[in-house]
């Protein structure tokens, strides 16, 4: 049966909102603009990776915002809507809600260093590291497509990072900062990776409704990440920041920034709403379709960003990139059980699933009602996460 217009709608939302949030992050990191007084009046580059993953939370919070809204509206109205369990600490969040902030604060710092298209595709790390994860913390048993899956990921991060470094003879960055970039995405990956494994745990335990847990993951990541802005205003990071005064982030600065510049405005407000609306719908995509329809619409996502890094001339084409990439969702396909191995069994060359001892048929990265701003890509679209998608 072919989809709905409300479905059709929904996988619109995910796929736009989603391209939306990497590039307007990219697009403010992109600009230059007067900003602290105590910088002068010579513009500089909008560096605020800290301050950009705090807009990235606060879009989060506002899932908490809607939720509360759905569930008095609900409770109102006295419908059978199932909410799940209300009566829980929301604390035990807390530790899911650090990872994410530690993993999209180094996220948002490789992508001021590193290529758009680049960021979205080093994401997919993330699926190495899951697999890893939950074999040593859920003691589950990866199977052989889950191996060829992670090796052709492999395969795929190295053939991107040759084409950032190919790219340097064209391009505006200095082989130094695409390193660290592409370096400090995929340390985010082993953080992101952690914080899956981290809700898993506590989502088996307790049946907390998804867009709860990205409000108050939300919630913990904005207040905390903006209280940690004021002492990073007087912490030197040296190479790291580009800053005139090289320092973690200076909030201040990013004000002014946004108040004289309206790209860096609308660059801004964009993390803000796409992030929220990419959750929202990306839950909403996984409830009314499957999981696997929402990590091809992830896969469209990271080809739109490329795409459009083009257009604008933020990159050049590079054929790496390319066989990269295909390496990369091979890879994630492989993994989530959605290539191969079911011709397999299609033909009766492997057992039926149901009895493959310990494994699932959506496992760990497969993107479920469970999964906070994750994109296969890295899910923490964490993504997120994508996150779930970070990006987390």
């Amino acid at each position: 049966m072919g989809w709905t217009p409300y479905q059709f709608f929904l996988a619109g939302m995910m796929l736009v909102t989603g391209s939306i949030n990497t590039l307007s992050t990219k697009w403010a990191d992109v600009q230059t603009a007067v900003g602290d007084p105590k910088y002068g009046n010579e513009p500089h580059a909008f560096f605020h990776p800290f301050f950009q993953a705090s807009c990235m939370f606060l879009g989060e919070l506002s899932c908490l915002v809607a939720f509360k809204m759905l569930f008095f509206y609900h409770k109102y109205r006295k419908t059978d809507k199932d909410f799940g369990p209300q009566k829980f600490n929301p604390l035990i969040l807390l530790p899911p809600a650090m990872c994410d902030m530690c993993a999209t604060s180094l996220m948002y710092i490789g992508l001021a260093f590193t290529y758009a298209s680049s960021f979205q595709m080093l994401r997919g790390a993330v699926v190495i590291f899951t697999g890893l994860l939950s074999v040593a913390f859920l003691h589950r048993k990866l199977l052989v497509h889950h191996w060829l899956g992670m090796l052709c990921v492999l395969l795929g991060l190295i053939l991107v990072g040759l084409a950032d470094i190919d790219e340097l003879e064209s391009g505006d960055h200095d082989i130094n900062s695409i390193i660290t970039g592409d370096l400090l995405i995929i340390m985010a990956q082993i953080i992101t990776a952690t914080q899956m494994v981290v809700e898993e745990a506590l989502l088996k335990k307790h049946k907390i409704p998804a867009l709860q847990v990205v409000g108050w993951e939300g919630f913990f990541g904005f207040f905390i990440l903006s209280t940690l802005l004021v002492p990073f205003y007087f912490i030197n990071a040296g190479q790291l920041s580009e800053l005139p005064d090289h320092v973690l982030d200076n909030a201040i600065d990013a004000f002014y920034q946004i108040k004289n510049n309206t790209f860096i405005l609308v660059g801004t407000v964009g993390t803000i709403v796409s992030i929220a609306f990419f959750n929202f719908s990306g839950v909403s995509v996984t409830k009314e379709m499957n999981a696997t329809t929402r990590m091809v619409l992830d896969s469209l996502r990271t080809m739109v960003i490329w795409a459009v890094s083009l257009i604008v001339r933020w990159e050049n084409f590079e054929w790496l990139q390319l066989l990269g990439f295909f390496s990369l969702i091979l890879g994630t396909f492989i993994y989530n059980d959605a290539v191969f191995a079911p011709l397999l069994r299609k033909f009766n060359i492997l057992p039926p699933l149901a009895t493959e001892e310990d494994s699932l048929r959506e496992p760990l990265l497969s993107p479920s009602e469970n999964d906070i701003n994750y994109s296969t890509n890295g899910l923490k679209d964490h993504e997120t996460s994508g996150k779930y998608l970070p990006i987390n």
